[in-house]
């Protein structure tokens, strides 16, 4: 029985959207890893307690993660506990436009993210692709495709129910069997 699943991919692949819809329809639990780790002003919570927030919700007997967080160790914290890791591995050119469309409709409606942040205009025209949504895509988007491919190929990973999905009618039809399933 599916009950503890990671969701993953590129930025604008999804990862929260799956991931929500899943924890509904199974009626367990959902972290997203973002709301945690990005503090009011868009500090970052420390890695130690950041770590800590993770452990304890994937302590639970049921959940649903999403995120990726490599480099804070996230992901060796979540896949061994999972029974499911779910990777959206949709086309550069649809997470870039999803990216796009979403930062664009945030910045003009206001909308407020993880802990009352905002994205804002300059950010858009900010070379550095830590502090620009657009440019962080782009970079990363190889990055996570290399990295996601290797660990669904690791026999590390053989005994986790490894679904790859690489499109968005792949994530409907997905979504439809968990909304099915008992």
């Amino acid at each position: 029985m599916v009950e503890r699943i990671a969701v993953v991919g590129s930025p604008g692949s999804g990862k929260s959207t799956v991931a929500s819809a899943v924890s509904v329809a199974l009626g367990i639990p959902h972290l997203e890893l973002d709301a945690v780790f990005h503090l009011p002003g868009w500090a970052e919570l420390p890695a130690g307690e950041f770590r800590d927030v993770v452990r304890a919700f994937t302590d639970r007997d049921a959940w649903v993660v999403d995120g990726n967080y490599t480099r804070q160790g996230i992901t060796d914290l979540v896949w061994p506990q999972a029974d499911t890791v779910v990777w959206l591995d949709l086309p550069r050119s649809q997470t870039m436009r999803r990216v796009g469309a979403r930062t664009i409709r945030r910045i003009f409606r206001g909308e407020k993210l993880w802990n009352g942040n905002q994205e804002r205009w300059r950010n858009l025209f900010d070379p550095r692709p830590e502090e620009n949504i657009l440019l962080w895509t782009w970079a990363r988007y190889d990055k996570v495709k290399q990295q996601y491919a290797q660990r669904f190929d690791d026999p590390q990973w053989s005994d986790l129910n490894r679904v790859r999905l690489r499109s968005q009618e792949e994530a409907d039809a997905f979504l439809g069997s968990v909304v099915r399933s008992p």
